[in-house]
């Protein structure tokens, strides 16, 4: 079994900052891409950014410049820092990752429970 285990986010105002963590745990043999996705009321789910583990990165154009991701391959964790928060940017934010499982080898996309982050104006 393999879990996305979250952490951070809360409420913050305008042209604050946030941290997001996210923990991949459990029988994982190898993880490839890791990222973020979020989603807010009534609006479909969307990618925030995502990272490979050799480093290359892809941002949605709208955190472009004010959203940083990282990854410590080591410890099967993604971050996503965020600066500068607009109230648009509220949205229960999801971690993902392609990850390759102990035993079976086979490749299975996991996703975290949802942390909510707040802007308020």
């Amino acid at each position: 079994q393999v879990q996305l285990v979250e952490s951070g986010g809360g409420l913050v105002q305008a042209g604050g900052s946030l941290s997001l963590s996210c923990a991949a745990r459990g029988s994982i043999f190898s993880i490839n891409t890791m990222g973020w996705y979020r989603q807010a009321p009534g609006q479909e789910r969307e990618l925030v950014a995502t990272t490979t583990g050799r480093g290359p990165t892809n941002y949605a154009d709208s955190v472009k410049g004010r959203f940083t991701i990282s990854r410590d391959n080591a410890k099967n964790m993604v971050y996503l820092q965020m600066n500068s928060l607009k109230p648009e940017d509220t949205a229960v934010y999801y971690c993902n990752a392609d990850v390759q499982r102990v035993v079976t080898g086979v490749w299975f996309r996991y996703w975290g429970q949802g942390t909510q982050v707040t802007v308020s104006s």
